[in-house]
């Protein structure tokens, strides 16, 4: 039977995912949040259940079938077997990196996103477009945490520079090492709250995460003196139980992410440069001298700043060939799955006559 809604409440359980069950599910499952995702198996856990569990069985033609961390599953009270996921209140995901073309899900139900970098060399604010575009698109609220404020004296140079790139951004200068720095990060943890952090290694997302969680659950290292960047540290991604009764999910540090399905992400975070563009005299403007063209007014003035024009194009163009890319890996498993099927039906009629 369903838990106590009060105690389910303290994982995250909200009304959004109440709604999502009837009177015989009630009766007959009982909800829990995935907490990491392995190979072989995944860790879930509620209110007195706490155990692994076999992979949920996703549509292999439908990625986004597949569990992963912060979701939430309904199991069978009697055997304990996974039997329907839940629909996400958020979700974060990319194309895999590399040459990998997969769409790969990061985690789900997050409230807020902590983006994570440093005040050194890791600084780089075409990776922190790429994050609040990410943010932005799952709809969920970003907070730049910018660390290591204790070894430069131009930090607030950083804060500066990263409150640019979204109008409202608030940015967040510590030293991750500090609880009591790290404290300003609190009114995001409450009971229920879910955050994730992202970032490249070595920015102290480990350090972060040992400071918020009150030990040292989160293995650390140092980072390389020649360039300022670190080496992984955190190899897959998992639920921590914060103090203040909130949930937090750390990821791998990630120099590659992606971007696919965050068209109005991206439209978001360059919102000045989409306006100024809507008001080009032509409407397929590609902004690259045409007669007319409201962006190159705007780079003449100042109002637009030419390395973030160059920014907007290569993610936007990146996206929307990612998209393309996807569409065709799913038009392959669609077709595959549709053979597999045919071929075993004819196998089965084979036995039959």
């Amino acid at each position: 039977m369903i838990s106590d809604a009060s105690s389910l409440a303290d994982f995250g359980w909200t009304s959004f995912f109440a709604t999502q069950l009837d009177a015989e599910d009630l009766a007959t499952v009982s909800p829990v949040r995935v907490t990491a995702v392995h190979r072989d198996r995944i860790q879930v856990a509620a209110p007195d259940i706490n155990l692994d569990i076999a992979p949920f069985a996703a549509d292999v033609e439908d990625p986004l079938s597949a569990a992963t961390v912060g979701d939430w599953l309904l199991l069978d009270a009697a055997t304990l077997r996974p039997q329907r996921l839940l629909r996400r209140q958020s979700l974060f995901k990319r194309r895999a990196a590399g040459s990998d073309r997969r769409l790969q899900l990061i985690a789900a139900n997050v409230d807020t996103l902590f983006i994570v970098s440093s005040c050194n060399q890791d600084f780089n604010p075409a990776r922190l477009e790429r994050y609040l575009a990410l943010a932005r698109e799952a709809e969920v609220t970003p907070i730049v945490v910018l660390t290591k404020a204790d070894l430069t004296e131009t930090s607030g140079d950083y804060a500066r520079t990263a409150a640019k790139l979204l109008p409202g951004l608030l940015v967040e200068v510590l030293d991750a090492r500090d609880p009591q720095g790290v404290a300003n990060l609190l009114p995001w943890c409450g009971r229920g709250r879910t955050v994730a952090l992202v970032g490249s290694s070595g920015v102290g997302k480990s350090t972060l995460v040992n400071t918020l969680v009150g030990d040292d659950s989160a293995v650390t290292q140092g980072i390389r003196e020649d360039d300022d960047k670190g080496r992984h540290t955190t190899t897959g991604r998992a639920l921590h139980r914060l103090p203040a009764g909130g949930w937090l999910i750390d990821t791998p540090g990630m120099r590659e992410l992606q971007l696919t399905d965050a068209a109005d992400g991206i439209a978001d975070v360059f919102a000045d440069i989409v306006a100024i563009a809507a008001t080009c005299r032509f409407g397929d403007c590609r902004h690259q001298g045409e007669p007319d063209c409201a962006i190159a007014a705007a780079i003449e003035t100042g109002d637009i700043e030419p390395a973030r024009l160059k920014r907007w194009r290569k993610l936007a163009a990146e996206e929307a060939h990612n998209n393309e890319t996807l569409a065709e890996n799913r038009a392959r498993s669609r077709a595959f799955g549709k053979m597999a099927r045919r071929a075993m039906r004819e196998k089965q009629a084979r036995r039959n006559g």
